[in-house]
């Protein structure tokens, strides 16, 4: 009996898979998706640089800021006159007294002790050799919130074309692949539709290499820092509709 049910199984599972052999496969429309990507080193660099000043004197307080920046922003044009610089987030912000605990239903006005006054600075610039430099000369007057490193934009647009051709030549690997397994020809696949568009997976993100500092005032002058750009990787995604004949 045992080696009749054996017997009986092994026809089965030949009988099952002829049949799966036997299922048509001609006009079947396949979605396919595959993607792509290029990595290139870091060659830009965004610092972000901020100026804050606290004092009785509201005016007082504005005018040391607006000194201070205008300071940090002659000394990045002097040390790397390429660089883009754009202003931004001026504020100015009432300080008052700690308040204590009210007692019964006294309301007490709250007390005003000063004006806190800022300003950021972008800063943004390819030229990573001579940053330590720039940055350091930048932090005898301003405060530095944050570096991160990236690709410039034409650096961007001159390996779009990489990423689409790798992401393209994935696709036929993958439909290769998918004609093996359903025993077709790959030459049998035709391309119905391709979609280059929304596809595009975020690239990685720009790397910070510089935490906030506390204060924006600096006794010495400050020593320069190392910075490592490392690299990016842009990368997107292809999805096309596959009709085999």
């Amino acid at each position: 009996m045992k080696k009749i049910c054996t017997a009986a199984s092994l026809l089965l599972a030949i009988s099952g898979a002829a049949m799966a052999a036997q299922v048509a496969t001609g006009g079947t429309l396949v979605t396919v998706s595959a993607a792509g990507e290029v990595r290139a080193e870091n060659n830009e660099a965004r610092a972000l640089f901020f100026i804050e000043e606290q004092d009785k004197d509201k005016a007082a307080a504005a005018s040391r800021v607006n000194q201070k920046m205008k300071q940090g922003v002659d000394v990045l044009k002097k040390e790397d006159p390429q660089a883009t610089l754009a202003s931004r987030n001026y504020y100015t912000y009432p300080v008052y007294a700690e308040e204590r605990p009210q007692t019964g239903n006294v309301v007490r006005k709250r007390q005003l002790t000063g004006w806190r006054v800022g300003q950021y600075l972008d800063m943004k610039t390819e030229n990573l050799q001579k940053l330590p430099t720039t940055v350091a000369a930048a932090q005898n007057i301003l405060a530095l919130n944050g570096i991160t490193f990236g690709l410039s934009d034409a650096l961007s647009k001159r390996l779009d074309a990489a990423r689409i051709t790798d992401a393209y030549q994935n696709l036929m690997t993958r439909v290769q692949v998918i004609a093996q397994a359903m025993g077709r020809n790959a030459a049998d696949a035709v391309i119905e539709t391709v979609d280059f568009d929304g596809g595009d997976v975020p690239g990685r993100p720009y790397m910070a290499a510089s935490t906030m500092e506390k204060s924006a005032r600096m006794d010495a002058q400050v020593a320069e820092a190392s910075f490592e750009p490392g690299e990016s990787t842009l990368a997107t995604r292809v999805v096309a509709h596959i009709r085999f004949k």
